[in-house]
């Protein structure tokens, strides 16, 4: 289990240099992942977007360059659901390396019914876990030709209350959206914590890193016209709930420093500082139902079987 370190202090606005260094990060055209990618983008370091939206990815490559002047960002075509597209989006990446990838795209269904994807997936576990899962398995080749590369995955809070129904990973048979949404980012982080346990009997070089944004708002998120504005009503009502909780930027920072931060290791959770909803980012102790091995195990062994993949495993 890990527990809280004493890392040095960490300025969430003058990131280390990542000259050299490209990064991923999937759903980079929206809400914490674009802030996450502007942030990326001001160490040095190449990003590219994975997005589904060709013309999202444009707004939100023009917003990164508004605030990084000289920033190395481009796109690429991604959508998580599909994964026959997988293979192509990785090769569309037009590199030898991948010094980390940001698990950070994801579906939120507001209210029912319950959606299935092309290949019978209920939407939000498979765009969220699977869709990551299987995307690692690709990515693993680039991860590993990089000297030290990180997976870094977005859990979420939601999680924190959460378990996951190993019988029902689909919710089939109990299908809430917002306790589907919170399961499937629980399984996204069992997956980062249970990656990293295996590249380590690997010996592996790629390490995996968890991290979450805590509760973060868009009435609380700076405007980055034209991907996201926010009015001064906006501003004004969400004031007091910035007592609590913080805005998207904000909850881009533990992110940014899983990636960035030569202090952080594999199999680590990373949050903000105050109760995990708000502050500057920190390590966290792993949550004790993230702590159990055997869940984890058997949701790698599910999710091998779902999408025909192994992310430890040779591309095929």
């Amino acid at each position: 289990m890990s527990h809280p370190s004493s890392a040095p202090r960490w300025d969430v606005r003058r990131p280390p240099s990542a000259e050299g260094s490209v990064f991923l990060v999937t759903g980079g055209n929206a809400g914490i992942g674009c802030f996450v990618a502007e942030q990326l983008a001001a160490s040095g370091a190449t990003v590219v977007l994975g997005s589904r939206s060709a013309a999202r990815a444009e707004a939100a490559l023009g917003s990164i360059r508004s605030r990084v002047p000289g920033a190395r960002v481009r796109a690429v075509p991604l959508d998580l659901a599909d994964p026959s597209s997988l293979g192509p989006s990785v090769d569309a990446l037009g590199v030898d390396r991948l010094d980390a990838v940001v698990h950070n795209a994801g579906v939120a269904l507001d209210d029912p019914p319950r959606q299935e994807t092309r290949d019978g997936h209920e939407l939000m576990f498979s765009t969220n876990h699977l869709g990551h899962f299987a995307l690692t398995h690709w990515l693993m080749p680039l991860l590993s030709a990089a000297p030290a590369a990180r997976v870094v995955t977005v859990g979420s809070f939601a999680a924190k209350t959460e378990r996951l129904d190993l019988a029902d990973l689909q919710s089939r048979h109990d299908y809430r959206p917002k306790r589907t949404y919170g399961r499937s980012k629980l399984a996204q982080m069992y997956f980062g914590l249970e990656l990293d346990r295996r590249l380590r009997a690997l010996g592996s070089t790629v390490t995996s890193v968890v991290a979450h944004p805590g509760g973060a708002l868009d009435s609380l998120t700076p405007s980055r016209p034209p991907v996201h504005v926010r009015t001064t009503a906006a501003r004004l009502r969400s004031a007091p709930a910035a007592l609590f909780v913080q805005g998207k930027h904000a909850g881009a920072w533990p992110v940014v420093r899983a990636v960035l931060d030569p202090a952080v290791r594999g199999g680590q959770v990373w949050g903000p500082r105050f109760f995990g909803l708000r502050g500057q980012p920190r390590q966290e102790t792993v949550w004790p139902h993230l702590a159990d091995p055997s869940v984890a195990a058997a949701l790698w062994e599910a999710s091998c079987a779902l999408t025909g993949v192994d992310p430890v495993g040779a591309p095929g």
